[in-house]
């Protein structure tokens, strides 16, 4: 499916699956989620679809656990599969009162009882560290607690605490007001983006839509997006970041976690032979997007600094420009530093102008050009993939020559991924973008679908 270090989103396509779904929350005045509610929307996604496996899968389903060691034997069951696994998990995160580290809540679980009676988030990281790179994902719809939220609102933070060494997606949010739960809106969104979805989309997409459908582009969430985060936060902040102003207050901006692709690349086993594929390549190729330059701004950039600092703002004009910041970290080798920036700008033109504005696809853009800089082609295809989608779902010509150029670039990124499983995972979803958007050029459905079939045909000889 993806991976916990070198995923790239994709969905897997073949052998079977392995899915470990978990719903808990404490009882009583202490539960913030309705948990169960959460996993019954991904339950009812069939098998094949959510593991995006064409040789089945298996789905186990634990709802309230009370015991963090059952939970961990499942997790243990789960990383010792050897196809593609998906982890999802809902409720809510609380953090012990030792070491204030972030676990997972479960049945019996209360504030002063946690760091015996939930499951420490860094069992999870460990256990799922052992597996493949490129076959696991992590899919969480989480509340933080009272305990929690103050250090997890931090998006480094939570970084470092959360998403390192997972691939991770989903949301996390702060704890509703007193004797309210909070809706399962992320995973009712992501599983109705599962089954809408024709043709097996990347996780990144999925998230994208997802993230759209329930409108959670205005609160305080934190999104992962299936980037694992560098470790170290910067002692401080980035040149090119965006003006930061106090801490986010309730309906403040959205924050995703962002890491250095090339990070993912090097962890990974090391280069796969290429298949071969020469042919499909001589009829089609599409030139790379120009080095050492962004992709052209669109709207007003920057985006202004949020409203509870408008009063200490500069003026708009006294904001340097970021894309000059950004992409001399890249050209220098600080990818992680780039990505973050990069990053940082997507969520606050997320948080100011919404999902799908001109502002948030042009920051996909950015990130999809910086993964290309840091030789990360399946991440840069997927991004393009997204753009494409998004400029689609905003009712953009499949002529548009904003759309033709992003399929353009995502069909040329996938030529450049050696790894053919991880080509072979995206191939679905390119396809079925090149039957909307076939091009200028002749030939390219035919040459997607000509190397996405030698992928497969390898994949069942191998």
């Amino acid at each position: 499916m993806v991976n916990d270090r070198g995923d790239t989103g994709a969905r897997a396509t073949g052998g079977a699956g392995y899915a470990l779904l978990v719903a808990a929350a404490p009882g009583g005045r202490q539960r913030l989620m309705d948990a169960a509610g959460a996993l019954h929307q991904l339950a009812a996604v069939p098998p094949a679809a959510l593991l995006g496996t064409a040789g089945g899968a298996s789905v186990v389903q634990l709802v309230d656990p009370a015991d963090p060691q059952t939970v961990l034997t499942h997790l243990r069951t789960a990383a010792a599969h050897e196809g593609p696994v998906l982890i999802y998990l809902a409720g809510q995160l609380t953090v012990d009162t030792k070491q204030r580290l972030p676990h997972f809540a479960l049945a019996r679980t209360t504030p002063r009882t946690a760091r015996y009676t939930a499951l420490p988030w860094h069992w999870l990281a460990a256990e799922l560290a052992r597996r493949p790179a490129g076959s696991t994902t992590v899919l969480v719809d989480l509340v933080a607690d009272e305990t929690a939220w103050p250090r997890l609102s931090d998006p480094l933070l939570a970084g470092r605490l959360l998403a390192a060494g997972l691939t991770l997606y989903g949301s996390l949010a702060p704890a509703p007001p007193k004797r309210r739960t909070a809706a399962p809106l992320y995973s009712r969104a992501f599983a109705a983006a599962l089954r809408g979805t024709a043709q097996e989309a990347p996780f990144a997409l999925l998230h994208e839509r997802a993230v759209a459908e329930a409108g959670l582009g205005a609160g305080p969430e934190l999104l992962f997006d299936g980037s694992a985060v560098a470790v170290e936060a910067p002692a401080a902040p980035l040149a090119g970041a965006p003006p930061q102003s106090a801490p986010p207050e309730p309906g403040g901006g959205v924050t995703r976690v962002a890491e250095d692709p090339a990070k993912r690349v090097a962890d990974g086993a090391g280069p796969v032979t290429r298949v071969a594929d020469g042919a499909a390549e001589a009829e089609w190729a599409v030139p790379p997007p120009r080095p050492q330059q962004a992709p052209a701004p669109v709207a007003a950039l920057p985006p202004p600094p949020s409203s509870a600092a408008a009063e200490q703002a500069p003026p708009p004009g006294a904001v340097p420009d970021p894309h000059a910041a950004i992409f001399e970290a890249a050209h220098a080798g600080r990818h992680s530093e780039a990505a973050s920036m990069a990053a940082a700008w997507e969520q606050e033109a997320l948080r100011s102008a919404g999902p799908r504005s001109g502002e948030v696809i042009h920051w996909m853009e950015v990130r999809a050009d910086l993964a290309r800089l840091a030789d990360d082609p399946a991440r840069a295809c997927e991004l393009w993939m997204a753009v494409a989608d998004a400029r689609l779902g905003n009712g953009e010509a499949a002529d548009d020559p904003e759309v033709e150029g992003a399929v353009d670039r995502a069909h040329h990124q996938w030529q450049q991924v050696q790894d053919p499983a991880r080509a072979q995972a995206l191939a679905p979803f390119l396809i079925s973008l090149r039957g909307r958007v076939p091009g200028r050029r002749p030939g390219a459905l035919e040459a997607v679908r000509r190397r996405a079939e030698i992928l497969e045909a390898a994949s069942r000889t191998g």
